[in-house]
């Protein structure tokens, strides 16, 4: 699908959708325990994949707005038939290491599935007591998983995602005996692996960290009854984004303080310039976009606001720097070379790093762009076309993955965009 954008103004105030992270979290581990109910649940393509794997490994699970599940309590299933992840990674990496607790499981997805590495947490189930293998011997799906993991003592590489070691905490706990996760590296997107940490805490889970090492007693369980999910950050980017380029004001209702390390693009729009009044205990932001000043971003722990920053960076005044980002190009695409490329295209002076970007702000002009079948690469391209008009982003569609309401907000807000084949 293409969506097609003009040249807007946004304003309003707009409801910001549930943590895709919290989601996936809040599913799993309430199907691995007793059961119970998740309210607020993000719907998507990402989240459908992690309800169609827990089903598959013996839960219950149904409802739209709340989600009632029925949990395995600690014993799930050897599946049927082979679990299709669809394009979800975080729903790959943490439902293989959940296959660990069966008798064994083929896991893949699509195209994009098949090309993202998992050597790293494959390493770390055989460590375990598992026999984890990619059928191609290339370290991406197909997944094999077969036995069972006992416990015991693994080193994890932290550098490539912080989905490997989430998928272990989810899993070690209901192992028979005590496991050690020893991070090798600096821990890339850390927030995610705390979201996971605050979440087991309370299911009623026990982890003793530092951060550099992880001891996990075995033989414990789940018990997370009701758990509301809240909003998402990385979805508030592109809204919060909208409003700052085009030089509006914007509510945005549904955002309250969190572990996300997405939170931190309320940060980053203030250095940039924005005006920003946030009444945290009532979750609602208002921004007021105006002059955005270029800024250097450390994206270690923020991967998923790359492509925001990019277009934010190429809309600024001076010189905007992303670094240390080089696990971004780990994702659904290579996300650096995909914004350098597609900001490019709009006239924008942009320099791909090894480990990040290099802008130089400016004008943007409209063009026809790619969003490489990549949710945020489509969002982040929206709302460059904002400013540029008369920008065309194909495979639109895949906003589906995480913000499936996105062009229908966006519309709301007073954005001219139109979504066709």
């Amino acid at each position: 699908m293409i969506a097609s954008v003009e040249r807007s103004q946004v304003s309003g105030e707009v409801a910001v959708p549930p943590s895709k992270s919290y989601t996936h979290r809040a599913i799993t581990i309430s199907a691995l325990g007793t059961g119970g109910s998740v309210k607020r649940p993000l719907l998507s393509a990402d989240t459908r994949s992690t309800i169609a794997a827990a089903e598959a490994l013996g839960a219950g699970i149904e409802g739209e707005e709340e989600l009632l599940v029925a949990g395995v309590r600690g014993r799930p299933v050897t599946p049927d038939d082979v679990i299709d992840v669809d394009n979800s990674g975080t729903t790959l990496r943490i439902i293989s290491a959940v296959a660990a607790l069966t008798d064994g499981a083929v896991l893949t997805g699509d195209a994009s599935i098949r090309r993202r590495p998992n050597g790293p947490l494959l390493k770390s189930l055989c460590d375990l007591g598992a026999e984890a293998f990619s059928i191609k011997k290339n370290d991406c799906a197909p997944l094999v998983v077969r036995g069972r993991i006992r416990g015991g003592r693994t080193i994890l590489d932290g550098r490539v995602s912080s989905q490997f070691l989430s998928a272990l905490l989810i899993s070690c706990p209901l192992a028979e005996e005590d496991s050690e996760i020893v991070i090798d590296g600096e821990l890339k997107s850390r927030p995610y692996a705390e979201i996971t940490l605050e979440m087991l805490e309370e299911a009623g889970a026990k982890v003793e960290t530092d951060f550099g090492r992880f001891f996990v007693p075995g033989g414990q369980s789940y018990r997370l009854e009701r758990y509301t999910v809240p909003g998402d950050f990385s979805s508030a980017s592109y809204l919060l984004a909208a409003a700052a380029v085009t030089g509006s004001r914007l509510v945005v209702r549904g955002l309250r303080p969190s572990k996300q390390g997405d939170s931190a693009i309320v940060t980053i729009l203030r250095e940039m310039g924005a005006k920003i009044s946030w009444k945290e205990d009532e979750g609602d932001l208002t921004i007021e976009g105006g002059d955005l000043e270029g800024v250097e971003v450390d994206a270690s722990l923020t991967p998923d606001l790359v492509p925001t920053i990019a277009v934010l960076g190429s809309l600024a005044r001076g010189r905007t720097v992303v670094k240390n980002a080089e696990h971004v190009r780990h994702k659904e695409t290579d996300r650096l070379s995909a914004m350098a490329v597609e900001l490019s295209k709009m006239g924008a002076d942009i320099e791909e790093r090894a480990d990040g970007l290099v802008i130089k702000g400016g004008k943007l002009e409209g063009a026809r762009v790619s969003g490489h079948h990549d949710h945020r690469i489509v969002m982040a391209l929206t709302v460059a076309g904002l400013v540029a008009g008369d920008t065309r982003i194909d495979t639109a569609e895949s906003v589906s993955v995480s913000y499936p309401g996105f062009f229908e907000d966006m519309a709301g807000i007073g954005c001219r965009v139109q979504v066709g084949e």
